[in-house]
């Protein structure tokens, strides 16, 4: 397996300069032959030869329909186009003549870093750089190293979870990887960019600077320090009232002066919103399309208010990287994939990321591994039969597809009948990014044909539903959200639902009529959501009214109906309001059935459970970017449909592909077996199947901390997420992820760190630490060198396994700090009767804070205790050492 590998004390690095006099300038080859001109002299003398119009144009991209960012090359100067895919979870390929669209879609980022391996993380970007380059760019926009702060955070799954340090190892070993190949990596989004709740709009981190430093910069110092992306994106929301992309504190101060970034900065599309201030404040280049550095940057030269060295230390910003790794001498060209070797790597980042969550004996043993005498298994779930993944610019179309129905059916071979059901409606998006009960569901509607179950939907691009629809459809649900969450490509709704073209999003009317059964007696409460006008109607009785509401709203309707009986329902929809930002028509009709309703979806999947030896249930969530998720609740009914296929067959095992975690309280109590698979590629049925039947022993641990509920976080209050206004209040300061819980003391359901395997015969003896550590005079911080922790891993089983050993260091002395910090890990694989021993090197920065006051890190003197385990919760003092 990958060596593991530690990242110390943020090196200090000098930036040589080759000054090669003025004939190099001039394009004179130097006299000397071997003195090869550096990057800076080459992009120094092609400076040289630009004119002010071509200056300007490095530094304003373009719109192009075949890439995800781009700038135009500029043939007299032989300067390359930038041709930037988007990323982080492998290459969106938007030029739909190369591959069909199509590359290696690999796991979420969020999986890569439950992989707990640096090594595996290089792989990860080292595809991505290859396939990047073979499909004709030279940039990739990845990794995105942000902090997953809220589990309801729409992008949390594109990043590497709660903790800096884990997040930025594991961002620094992709760039690493990217940058293998003659493409730039790109580190994004600066900073403090945790939501997508008012993104585009102002919404504005408020954030102490300590918290700022220790939790959302570090990941960045890291990858800066030990990966040198070539290129950074600035983020859209405002940190401390003033936008990330004219934030000179963050741009200049801090990523150039303090962490000595050497590429250039991008702005994330369209989170330009000023020219002279961005570009003073350090942006070298904004990407489209409100074209601030166009134009307007060349009159600001010409009137005499930006120099034109000014201009030249932008330009040479972006110049040199693209010397240094090889895009002038090594152009990008469109050719084939190697789809096999693509597939094999996603495969073995899925199969070591996924979490073994819980394991109990269903009989006489733990349920999984599967035993080979199993004759039948049911496999059940909306979207089981597809692959989910998250949406948004990272969606990415895969190459080389196996869902977990195929990858069951698979691995389970001809002896073992293998049947699907459903269980519940598709997942969408309309369900999934809105607030609110449950949809209803379409097996209790039928549409106005009076067979298909749903509704007989109809979309006008008029506010008045006036002349012919130009959409008729049946949609399963009344349930939509359009805007950028539902634009092809970034849509990750299940594709057993229809597309809506973008010509609906904005100016648009529908209604959706049907007639609803009744399935039992009771009393029914239902609910309306709309942004814009929308009224329910009952056998033709409007019982829900809203009007002109700018954001979405809601209004309940309660009845008492009996079994059997059938109402006609007609929702009439206008969005005759300003859409959000990100957002277009947004409409949900849900509802709270009597309790014992069980939807027929859920009737057959429980029946076929109980006729099976073995049910696999597959539920998920949608995560996306350009919206934040209401609640961690599994949408759709889909706890009901666990709960009815456990009772059906106590072999259950729940297969988790979410972009996060999900409440659980709800409905495992009698799941012998719970999987966190997460948006696990495009080989994530494979991979599913090899842990389920024990061909791969689950090594995954949680990079995030799994909550009871989304009330017991520590930013479960409004004034955290998503904020109040504006303005998103981080005051939880320091105590980000797991060391807000053990501040709060709010107890997990599962603890960061976590995660079983099949062998818990391992056993973890720490045999020396430090006793001294000394301070570094330059940099204040511990020396790494004493920094030095071995242990052993002890395996006196029949069987090999894998263990996480992570080191966390606990409060600092006479500083307000966390009770536990991550300070270093090792992944182990420890054969049969075996051991293995591994000197850890722990990382200074863990014993260090951030003194607001210095503007420095420092590290406090006295005693400092250390903590080993297998995860945040069941680590144990291994003793203390002394720092000073």
């Amino acid at each position: 397996m990958p060596t593991t590998r530690f990242f110390g004390a943020r090196r200090m690095r000098v930036a040589l300069v080759f000054l090669l006099g003025s004939a190099l300038a001039v394009g004179v080859a130097p006299t000397v032959a071997s003195a090869a001109p550096s990057p800076s002299a080459r992009a120094s003398a092609l400076l040289a030869q630009m004119t002010l119009d071509e200056k300007v144009e490095m530094l304003n991209g373009e719109i192009s329909p075949l890439y995800g960012f781009y700038n135009a090359p500029i043939e007299r100067l032989g300067i390359p186009a930038l041709t930037m895919s988007d990323g982080p979870a492998g290459v969106r390929v938007a030029n739909q003549a190369v591959n069909g669209g199509k590359s290696t879609a690999l796991p979420a980022p969020v999986a890569l870093a439950a992989s707990w391996e640096p090594g595996l993380a290089r792989d990860f970007g080292t595809l991505a750089g290859q396939e990047a380059f073979a499909t004709g760019h030279n940039v990739h926009l990845a990794p995105a190293a942000d902090i997953f702060r809220d589990p309801r955070a729409g992008r949390g799954w594109e990043a590497f979870g709660e903790d800096p340090l884990l997040s930025g190892v594991i961002a620094a070993e992709e760039i690493r990887g990217i940058q293998s190949s003659p493409v730039l990596a790109d580190l994004k989004h600066l900073a403090a960019y945790n939501q997508e709740t008012n993104r585009l709009n102002g919404g504005n981190a408020v954030v102490d600077e300590r918290a700022y430093q220790e939790v959302y910069i570090r990941p960045m110092a890291i990858a800066v320090d030990d990966g040198d992306p070539g290129s950074a994106m600035c983020a859209f929301n405002k940190i401390n009232g003033v936008w990330a992309c004219e934030n000179a504190d963050l741009l200049t101060t801090i990523l150039r002066e303090q962490l000595h970034f050497e590429g250039f900065v991008m702005s994330d599309y369209n989170a330009t919103h000023t020219t002279l201030e961005a570009f003073r404040a350090g942006l070298d280049q904004e990407q489209p399309a409100d074209y601030h550095f166009g134009q307007a940057l060349i009159d600001l030269v010409n009137n005499g208010t930006v120099s034109m060295a000014e201009i030249d230390e932008h330009v040479l910003n972006v110049l040199t990287p693209m010397y240094r790794f090889g895009l002038f001498d090594q152009p990008a060209v469109a050719g084939p994939l190697d789809v096999a070797a693509g597939s094999a790597v996603a495969r073995e980042i899925a199969e070591k990321s996924m979490v073994l969550l819980k394991n109990e004996p269903a009989g006489d043993a733990p349920l999984l591994p599967l035993s080979d005498e199993i004759d039948s298994i049911a496999v059940i779930g909306a979207d089981a039969d597809t692959d989910a993944a998250g949406g948004g610019s990272a969606l990415v179309a895969g190459a080389d597809v196996v869902s977990p129905l195929a990858g069951i059916t698979e691995r389970a071979g001809d002896g073992v009948d293998v049947q699907y059901a459903q269980g519940t409606d598709p997942i969408g998006n309309g369900a999934v990014l809105l607030p609110g009960p449950d949809v209803v569901p379409s097996d209790v509607v039928t549409a106005a044909d009076g067979t298909s179950p749903g509704f007989t939907a109809r979309y006008w691009t008029n506010l008045n539903r006036e002349g012919a629809p130009g959409i008729e459809r049946i949609d399963p649900t009344a349930s939509i959200r359009l805007g950028f969450v539902a634009r092809v490509p970034f849509n990750a709704q299940s594709p057993k639902l229809p597309d809506t073209s973008p010509d609906y999003f904005n100016t648009v009317s529908a209604d959706w009529n049907g007639t609803l059964t009744v399935p039992l007696t009771g009393s029914y409460v239902f609910s309306l959501g709309v942004e814009g006008s929308g009224t329910l109607f009952i056998d033709d009785e409007p019982v829900a009214v809203i009007d002109d509401a700018a954001d979405f709203a809601s209004a309940t309707y309660t009845a008492d109906l009996t079994e059997g009986d059938v109402h006609a329902i007609r929702i009439e929809y206008t969005h005759d309001v300003a859409a959000g930002t990100d957002g277009g028509a947004q409409v949900k009709f849900g509802w709270t059935p009597p309790e014992g309703f069980l939807a027929a979806k859920a009737q057959a999947a429980a029946e076929l459970a109980a006729e099976s030896d073995v049910a696999v249930v597959v539920a998920r969530d949608l995560a996306t970017e350009g919206a934040d998720k209401p609640d961690i609740d599994l949408p759709q009914g889909q706890d009901d449909l666990i709960r009815a296929v456990t009772a059906a067959n106590p072999n259950t095992v729940v297969v988790l592909t979410t972009g996060g975690p999900v409440e659980m309280d709800s409905w495992d109590a009698d799941v012998p077996a719970v999987l966190e698979a997460w948006y696990g590629g495009q080989q994530q049925g494979a991979a599913i199947a090899g842990i389920l039947f024990g061909d791969v022993d689950p090594s995954g641990r949680l990079p995030i901390t799994f909550p009871h509920s989304i009330d017991e976080t520590p930013t479960s209050t409004p004034e955290q997420f998503p904020g109040i206004g504006l303005d998103v209040q981080y005051s939880e300061g320091i105590y980000v992820g797991y060391k807000g819980y053990l501040e709060q003391g709010i107890e997990p359901k599962y603890p960061f760190g976590y995660g079983l395997s099949f062998n818990e015969g391992l056993e973890t003896v720490v045999s020396r630490i430090p006793d001294r550590a000394r301070l570094d005079d330059d940099t204040g911080l511990i020396r790494a060198n004493d920094l030095r922790l071995r242990v052993r891993v002890n395996n006196d089983t029949d069987a090999a396994g894998t263990e996480v050993v992570q080191v966390y260091a606990g409060p600092l002395p006479g500083v307000e700090s966390a009770e536990r910090t991550l300070a270093g890990w090792v992944k182990l694989a420890v054969a049969a009767d075996g051991h293995r021993s591994q000197t850890l090197k722990l990382d200074p920065e863990s014993f260090a804070y951030w003194d607001a006051e210095a503007d420095a890190w420092v590290t406090p003197t006295g005693e400092v205790e250390l903590f080993v385990g297998d995860s945040v919760e069941s680590a144990e003092s291994a003793g203390t050492f002394t720092i000073g």
